[in-house]
């Protein structure tokens, strides 16, 4: 299994509006094939810059790289995450045992 997760912080100019067309687009996310656990997250901890997350879990590497390479996925990269976010930080997991 992996746990993919990205945490973010929109940039300064980004408004409520362009945020709900971002989440409304990271939704469709969800939907790739070999997507599981989907979660569209908002930080509650003021202990780090980022603001909300994106986490979702694939059964192994083979559909982790299929999701990323997905034309979905792309297209959501493009229009919508380089457009709004200003920093990240992705983890990848896998289980210890």
């Amino acid at each position: 299994m992996v746990r993919h997760s990205v945490i973010f912080a929109f940039k300064q100019t980004v408004d409520s509006t362009q945020q709900e067309n971002f989440f409304n687009a990271a939704q469709k996310l969800a939907a790739i094939p070999g997507v599981r656990n989907f979660e569209l997250l908002k930080q509650t901890s003021k202990k780090n810059k980022f603001d909300f997350g994106i986490s979702m879990e694939f059964d192994d590497h083979r559909l982790y790289e299929q999701y990323n390479h997905h034309k979905d996925h792309q297209l959501f990269i493009q229009q919508y995450w380089l457009k709004n976010v200003e920093d990240f930080l992705e983890t990848d997991y896998e289980l210890l045992k």
